[in-house]
């Protein structure tokens, strides 16, 4: 049960980076990722949003192994979904920003750590 809150929360987490760049990357976006020029914003909305489906697929489908009945196939669909997560915390840590990794990777890594044990 402890498993399925965690992962319902970092669920929540995406929803809401889905939310930001797929609904309001010109306002949220602006406070949330304050090293993008303001003037960025309009010209990416597109691009904001394409990412903002990517992360609302990854909450998705963490739902998805929070309501599979199968015990099993709930538990790996959570790993490859967490594994995402943390695959992508790592590389905008490298490509971007290390703060990343530790708003979106370590968390997701957290959980999957406490899954396998």
């Amino acid at each position: 049960m402890i498993d399925k809150m965690l992962i319902f929360i970092i669920s929540l987490e995406h929803f809401y980076i889905m939310w930001i760049e797929m609904f309001s990357w010109t306002k949220m976006g602006k406070k949330v990722f304050k090293s993008i020029p303001e003037d960025l914003f309009e010209k990416t909305k597109g691009l904001a949003a394409n990412q903002g489906l990517y992360n609302g697929f990854l909450a998705v489908g963490l739902l998805w192994s929070i309501f599979e009945k199968n015990v099993d196939f709930s538990k790996n669909i959570s790993i490859f979904f967490l594994g995402c997560i943390i695959v992508a915390g790592i590389y905008g840590a490298i490509s971007s920003d290390k703060k990343i990794f530790f708003k979106q990777g370590l968390p997701a890594l957290l959980v999957m750590i406490k899954i396998l044990m």
